[in-house]
């Protein structure tokens, strides 16, 4: 079979820290997540060798780039941001968040449970 066919319900979310949870599917070169993030709570600044495609299927993210924090996008429902490979990054969700997130490469850091900055940790 070339395929593989999955559901994400079939794919317990995964609680991080408080206020994020997500699930995720990965091939070879590429991954999608489903991220969820309750208002007020924020992703730490962090720094990957993925490509990171943000699409915000509801709710709303402010994004803050760059090494000095120095570029700041405010990302809604039915909008995308793409983040460069190696940009770092920080995310506060302005109001309740669903973010479906693609990653090119899949991030190796979230398939081995190795992304501590989202765990709180």
């Amino acid at each position: 079979m070339r395929g593989k066919k999955q559901r994400w319900e079939d794919n317990p979310r995964e609680q991080l820290m408080p206020g994020i949870e997500r699930r995720f599917f990965h091939g070879e070169r590429a991954m999608v997540a489903q991220v969820f993030i309750k208002k007020g709570v924020t992703v730490p600044r962090h720094v990957h060798v993925a490509e990171q495609i943000t699409f915000i299927i509801d709710g709303a993210l402010r994004l803050v780039l760059g090494a000095d924090g120095d570029e700041i996008h405010e990302v809604r429902a039915g909008e995308v941001l793409i983040i460069p490979s190696n940009e770092p990054h920080s995310a506060t969700a302005l109001e309740d968040t669903y973010d479906l997130d693609i990653f090119s490469p899949p991030r190796e850091d979230w398939i081995k449970g190795q992304d501590a900055y989202l765990r709180g940790r």
